[in-house]
């Protein structure tokens, strides 16, 4: 019983040390490493997107608001606001997708659609005397906000989706002999003007 009670020890122990082995790391050249780096590069540009999506729905929905409140002001009438109300309640039905924004004209009907909308909405909200009131103010400020970031939202897109797309070009062979949807891959459009 004396000399049973080492060899159990013995081998317990050496069961534990093969469960805390560490897995063996990919092959960097590896379909299974391209794949999972593709993975976290498409990640990263569906964040992107994500982010860029929400603060254009979140200025969209805050012009809703401001022409609500607009309605409450001396000298302007329903009828006068219902035209960019239905303007501005369009523009998410005629943005861009990932896919539409390949054609540069996309982007920019989306934008002159949405600066019309908001050049108009902007001169409203400036009463002939005196000033807005403060929830007008608020949601002009707000906006004006979330227009200045524009740009950068798209450029921090546009850096992902270059990151994907180089990715793409360097490990064709890798993502080829995975074959499926990996074969299929297609470089991501960007809002940079390509040469």
């Amino acid at each position: 019983m004396k000399k049973l009670l080492p060899l159990v020890l013995l081998l317990l122990l050496a069961g534990l040390d093969s469960c805390n082995r560490t897995p063996k790391p990919l092959d960097p050249t590896s379909p299974a490493a391209a794949k999972a780096q593709l993975t976290v590069l498409r990640d990263s540009v569906d964040a992107r997107w994500k982010q860029m999506m929400a603060s254009d729905d979140a200025k969209v929905q805050a012009t809703s608001r401001l022409l609500q409140q607009l309605e409450q002001q001396p000298g302007l009438s329903r009828a006068q606001l219902q035209p960019l109300a239905r303007a501005n309640d369009r523009l998410p039905r005629r943005r861009y997708t990932q896919q539409s924004m390949a054609a540069s004209p996309t982007i920019d009907a989306y934008d002159a659609a949405q600066d019309s909308v908001l050049h108009l909405v902007f001169g409203l909200a400036q009463p002939a005397t005196g000033q807005p009131s403060a929830p007008v103010q608020q949601l002009t400020n707000d906006i004006q906000a979330a227009d200045s970031e524009v740009v950068g939202f798209r450029l921090r897109y546009d850096r992902a989706a270059k990151q994907f797309n180089n990715y793409l070009k360097l490990h064709q062979v890798e993502l080829n002999s995975l074959g499926g949807k990996y074969s299929q891959l297609q470089p991501l459009p960007l809002f940079e003007l390509q040469q």
